[in-house]
């Protein structure tokens, strides 16, 4: 197993640890709901140093880059972030992904921790024909995601660098504490304000050491994977594995959105997407709560009033916010309008819940 520079962090402030995708990572520090609300109301700190990055650069970095990339790569400015995906050749998602752009002959790519390996490999079959300069950084990059209403308010005591006010999706390289060249940028994965902060793995200790300071009067803690999941889901924020996968097409998943089909914008399986989002799709993927008691789980069935199937659960938890039971699921096209009544399988009976609109938590 591998594990982030923070494992010893971790293990002093009492964390649950456990395997995940070939790391092992805290789950949770004091328990799920209490780091989630703390996330919600004040700020806590993630590590998520065993997500991936990859560097594209040279003349033919812009080329590859929109080659792999459902969305247009062209509507990036310096220092912009985009929410992609990687189609495969088949219909579905390699991968979910950020790419950064630094300029015109330099990107990154930051993809999921499960998906290292199958993504380069895939990427640089990609670019066999393009001949883009392709690193893979994962192993010499560590990253730490701070969120919460608090966030941005704490690290902006670690820098002389504005930035309370960026724009969401952007990213600058600053000064932060006594570290040089890091990279911090107003993206994450709970719906909050916050930011993703980039750097050398050797730098980690430090940077940990001062958030954690600097937040104190905020009410900061280090919060486990857990919590990230409850805090996306609450957001509908689609998981790879869970939500998306290989045999998941963009428009399925209600990821149209950063499917772009403008001149010129050549992805991978562009036509056969394309025709998904002219003529429709069999399957759709919804929000729903859960109207009784029972938590949907990954894998349930989805009925419709007749307990015939029309689907399945690919994520599911009891809302902290909300106090309720929420889910994501892929049902028939024609069950997926918001209203419509449901039914889930759990424990062998059938449970009421209702399709909703997403996200179940609404952010301003």
């Amino acid at each position: 197993m591998k594990q982030t520079i923070f494992k010893e962090k971790h293990e002093a402030l009492g964390a649950k640890m456990v395997s995940f995708a070939g790391y092992t990572m805290p789950i949770q520090y004091e328990g799920i709901n209490v780091e989630h609300e703390n996330v919600r109301n004040k700020l806590g700190m993630f590590d998520v140093s065993h997500m991936g990055e990859f560097m594209i650069e040279g003349p033919k970095a812009f080329e590859l880059a929109q080659r792999i990339s459902s969305n247009d790569i062209s509507t990036l400015t310096d220092g912009k972030v985009q929410y992609n995906c990687m189609p495969n050749d088949k219909g579905g998602i390699v991968d979910d992904f950020l790419i950064y752009k630094f300029n015109d002959q330099k990107y990154l790519l930051v993809v999921n921790a499960s998906n290292i390996e199958k993504d380069w490999d895939w990427i640089s079959l990609q670019n066999k024909e393009i001949g883009a300069e392709l690193k893979n950084d994962s192993d010499k990059i560590s990253l730490l995601a701070v969120q919460g209403p608090y966030a941005l308010k704490t690290v902006q005591k670690l820098t002389n660098e504005p930035i309370e006010d960026m724009e969401f999706y952007s990213f600058k390289t600053i000064d932060l504490g006594g570290m040089k060249n890091i990279v911090l940028s107003t993206t994450g994965y709970t719906g909050e304000k916050g930011c993703e902060i980039y750097f050398y793995s050797e730098n980690g200790p430090d940077i940990w050491d001062e958030i954690m300071e600097a937040g104190k009067e905020f009410g900061i803690k280090p919060i486990g994977l857990a919590a990230r999941d409850t805090l996306r889901l609450e957001m509908a924020m689609c998981l790879y594995g869970n939500d998306i996968d290989e045999t998941t097409s963009p428009i399925e998943a209600g990821l149209g959105w950063i499917t772009k089909f403008t001149e010129g914008n050549n992805f991978v399986n562009r036509d056969e997407l394309f025709k998904q989002k002219e003529e429709g799709v069999k399957r759709k993927l919804i929000g729903f709560e859960v109207l009784e008691k029972g938590i949907p789980r990954k894998g349930y069935k989805i009925l419709d009033e007749n307990g015939d199937t029309i689907g399945n659960v690919t994520s599911g938890t009891m809302s902290p916010t909300l106090k309720k039971p929420i889910g994501l699921g892929y049902v028939k096209t024609g069950y997926h309008k918001s209203g419509t009544p449901i039914f889930v399988e759990i424990r062998n009976k059938p449970v009421r819940a209702e399709v909703v609109k997403r996200p179940f938590v609404k952010k301003n």
